[in-house]
């Protein structure tokens, strides 16, 4: 089991999981420019699919998730620098 890193939600350059689920999507890769509020990845829960966005403007630095991943709330997904 790997630890868990929670993205810090005062830093916007870390995108997190808003809901515990698995990863049915990812939309980006590192290098990747995104705009804020660009879709970058989709949670599935409880059959309900809940969208994960970028929180500011930049180019994709890590994708820490993969499709089929489970995720728990609050979980670090994606760094954009």
């Amino acid at each position: 089991v790997k630890p868990v890193t929670l993205a810090n939600p005062e830093d916007k350059s870390q995108t997190g999981a808003s809901i515990p689920g698995m990863v049915s999507k990812v939309s980006v890769k590192p290098g990747d420019k995104v705009k804020e509020n660009q879709v970058v990845a989709v949670i599935e829960a409880m059959k309900m699919e809940t969208s994960v966005v970028a929180r500011m403007d930049g180019t994709v630095d890590e994708v820490l998730i993969k499709e089929g991943d489970n995720v728990k709330a609050g979980e670090l997904l994606i760094t954009v620098k």
